[in-house]
C-alpha cells in the first residue's frame, strides 16, 4: 500500500489545481492539501511540497468544464471560502465527479457535496453582499477606494460589477485580511499589494459582515499614496497566482487558469 502523503501548495487556486493533477498523475494516497504556509506541526506524514504548474492546473481545470460549469462555480467559490480542511473536501468532490462522470451523478444528499455546495452559496452571498452595500471614500487625490477586511476571499468575484459600475473614476478596493487589492485605472484592473507596515487599521470586524477600515482610513491613504506611486504597488505575480483566467475576464490578460 502507497505511503500516506500530505501535499503542501503556495495558497494559490492555480497551486491547489496543481496538486490535485500530481495527485491522481502520481496516484498518491493524499490525507491532507495544505498551504506551506499554515503547515502543522509534528506531522508523522510524509509531506511532498508541490510547485504551481499553470498548464497542469489547466488541464484539471478543463477536465472539470467538460463535465459541469456548476461543478465548477462550485469548486472555485468553496475554495475561496478558505474553510479549515477546503483543499481535502474539494480533492473529495473532484474524485467524485471524475469516478461518476458527471456531477449530475452525484447524490446531492451525500454530506460533502451538501458542505461544497453550502461554502460556495455562503461565498455566493457575501459577494452579492459587497456588490451591494459597499460605498467608496475618496483620498485627496481623487481615487475612489474601499478598504474591506471579509470572511471569505471575494475580491476574485466582485472585478466584473465594480468595473461594469464604476468605470468613469479611478478606484481601489483593498483587501487587509489578506493584503492584496483591486486597482482600476480607468481602463484595466491590475491587482496591487501594499506593505502589510503601512496597512493599519483601530478597529476589527466584530461579525462576520462584510466592513470597511478605521476610522482614520482616509487620513492613512492619504499619507500612504502621497509618497508611493500606486504603480509601484502593481503585483504581476498575483495575477497568476491569485485568479483564475476564466474568473478574471476584465482584469489584464495574463496567464494563468
Amino acid at each position: 500500500m502507497e505511503k500516506e502523503k500530505i501535499l503542501l501548495y503556495d495558497g494559490s487556486f492555480n497551486g491547489f489545481l496543481t496538486c490535485i493533477f500530481t495527485a491522481f498523475e502520481q496516484k498518491i494516497n493524499v490525507v491532507g492539501i495544505q498551504r506551506k504556509s499554515q503547515v502543522q506541526k509534528g506531522l508523522f506524514t510524509e509531506t511532498q511540497t508541490i510547485l504551481t504548474q499553470v498548464n497542469k492546473a489547466k488541464r484539471v481545470w478543463n477536465g472539470i468544464s467538460q463535465r459541469s460549469n456548476n461543478a465548477m462555480k462550485n469548486i472555485y467559490f468553496a475554495f475561496l471560502s478558505e474553510a479549515n480542511g477546503i483543499e481535502q473536501l474539494l480533492y473529495s468532490y473532484i474524485q467524485r465527479i471524475v469516478a461518476k462522470g458527471s456531477p449530475n451523478h452525484i447524490d446531492l444528499t451525500d454530506d460533502l457535496v451538501f458542505r461544497i455546495n453550502q461554502l460556495a452559496n455562503m461565498v455566493s452571498k457575501k459577494k452579492n453582499q459587497m456588490e451591494a452595500f459597499m460605498k467608496f471614500k475618496v483620498s485627496i487625490d481623487g481615487v475612489h477606494f474601499i478598504v474591506i477586511e471579509p470572511e471569505f476571499d471575494i475580491l476574485p468575484l466582485v472585478s466584473k460589477h465594480f468595473r461594469s459600475n464604476f468605470s468613469d473614476r479611478q478606484w481601489i478596493i483593498y483587501d487587509i485580511k489578506r493584503n492584496y487589492g483591486l486597482y482600476f485605472d480607468l481602463h484595466t484592473i491590475q491587482l496591487m499589494s501594499l506593505d502589510s507596515k503601512d496597512i493599519i487599521v483601530n478597529t476589527r470586524p466584530s461579525n462576520n459582515h462584510i466592513q470597511t477600515g478605521a476610522i482614520n482610513v482616509i487620513e492613512l491613504w492619504n499619507t500612504y499614496f502621497a509618497n508611493n506611486s500606486i504603480k509601484s504597488l502593481i503585483s504581476n505575480k498575483l495575477h497568476t497566482h491569485q485568479l483564475p483566467k476564466r474568473r478574471r475576464k476584465y482584469l489584464e490578460d495574463k496567464e494563468a487558469v
